[in-house]
């Protein structure tokens, strides 16, 4: 047993810490795009205020709070930063897989004796998993798009079990947490439209040698669940026995959700100090047509935000019913909570780029400017593999609901 840092923290208190950060990361924007990561100053911040250990089991030195709590401290860091946002969420976040999947010992092993855990991670599989003959396995290749590398102390990747003799296809989906020890950072990280401190940076990987029981094959995309997992029995919790893609799009959602809060506080900002050309002593803020561009808006952002959390309310109590035996957590259970998740974080890519980008004024587009990198980060979000789900993930719930085979229904082209 490995005990939290405090104890006692509330989680009322963990989202105090994230609501009152807001100014510090607000200050280090631009540092945190020209370092490509977030700085040292911001990751020692996240070390005593326990942001990494949100969803870490008690057991291993976490508080084991809920999605509802990860997600809101996830939106309040967006909020100061959407890259610093997009780096903790994806850094933090991969913790509920590890303990969810992987026996006691490999979880005895991965947690140490200080329960130090951060694990970045993609889920395209790349290269094959060769057995040695000696309990482990051997890994090469280069996975890329690996968001929070950087202060990672893990990574969880998937890769393909090598063919048993030659000429034959590669064989199933292999998960596999690897210690930092075993790969290299890439500098790779240079050159993207939006998300520039997200520290998603490729990670290399050379004859590394993992424990077989570092691995197990699974996908990160089908989990199984029902009925419990090693993990929901080793810690006594439900939040252990979930399913992992609606959870990574309620990710993405909190944090487009926070980046649109901060796309409004911006134009808010903006609105207030811009005076009128022909009236100099008046600003925008006193005309209608403002008003109800921010008032459009912040609706809209409200409305994406009850959505993300009553989805991840839900998603708790359709993890606990799975473990109690009432209902197993269903791929149809997991196409629908995703759906939602993506869709509240369309409606804050909506809101930020079709009214607070558009009508904030084009001197805000320029190099520099926060309203300019807002629209640059949620762009970017829109690009990413998560929301090219959406056309599949709407058909598997049509599918679902008219009782029509949905699982073939590939997520990922």
């Amino acid at each position: 047993m490995i005990a939290a840092p405090e104890p006692g923290l509330t989680e009322r208190e963990l989202i105090d810490r994230a609501v009152a950060l807001r100014p510090a990361l607000l200050e280090r924007q631009p540092e945190t795009e020209r370092l490509t990561r977030y700085p040292k100053d911001t990751h020692d911040d996240f070390l005593r205020a326990g942001f990494y250990r949100i969803l870490q089991p008690r057991r291993y030195g976490g508080y084991e709070f809920g999605l509802p709590t990860f997600y809101r401290v996830v939106t309040e860091i967006a909020r100061g930063c959407p890259s610093t946002g997009w780096a903790l969420s994806l850094t933090a976040a991969h913790v509920l897989q590890v303990a969810a999947q992987f026996e006691e010992r490999a979880q005895d092993e991965i947690f140490g004796d200080d329960g130090e855990f951060r694990a970045a991670s993609t889920v395209l599989p790349v290269g094959v998993a060769r057995p040695d003959g000696d309990g482990h396995v051997v890994l090469d290749g280069t996975w890329p798009y690996a968001s929070g590398s950087p202060y990672s102390t893990h990574y969880v990747g998937q890769t393909l079990r090598a063919p048993e003799k030659p000429g034959d296809p590669p064989g199933p989906l292999v998960l596999f947490v690897a210690p930092r020890p075993v790969w290299t950072l890439l500098d790779d990280w240079h050159g993207v439209l939006g998300l520039r401190g997200s520290g998603s940076n490729s990670i290399r990987m050379d004859q590394a040698r993992l424990p077989e029981y570092l691995t197990r094959e699974a996908s990160l995309l089908d989990l199984p669940v029902e009925g419990g997992t090693p993990g929901s029995k080793l810690h006594g919790n439900a939040l252990y026995a979930g399913r992992a893609p609606s959870f990574y799009h309620g990710e993405l959602a909190a944090i487009m959700v926070g980046t649109a809060y901060a796309a409004a506080d911006e134009y808010a900002r903006i609105v207030a100090e811009r005076p009128l050309t022909l009236e100099p002593d008046r600003t925008r803020a006193e005309l209608h047509d403002y008003q109800r561009h921010l008032g459009e808006a912040l609706g809209a952002i409200h409305t994406a935000e009850a959505a993300l959390q009553r989805n991840a309310e839900d998603y708790m109590e359709t993890c606990r019913r799975n473990v109690s035996g009432e209902a197993a957590f269903t791929i149809a259970d997991d196409n629908r909570l995703a759906l939602v998740f993506l869709t509240a974080g369309r409606m804050a890519w909506d809101v930020t780029q079709s009214i607070l980008f558009r009508t904030a004024g084009s001197r805000h587009a320029r190099d520099g400017e926060r309203m300019q990198r807002y629209f640059r980060d949620a762009a970017t979000y829109w690009t990413h593999i998560g929301p090219s789900m959406a056309e599949p993930l709407a058909r598997r719930v049509g599918c679902d609901r008219l009782g029509l085979p949905s699982h073939d229904i590939p997520l990922i082209p």
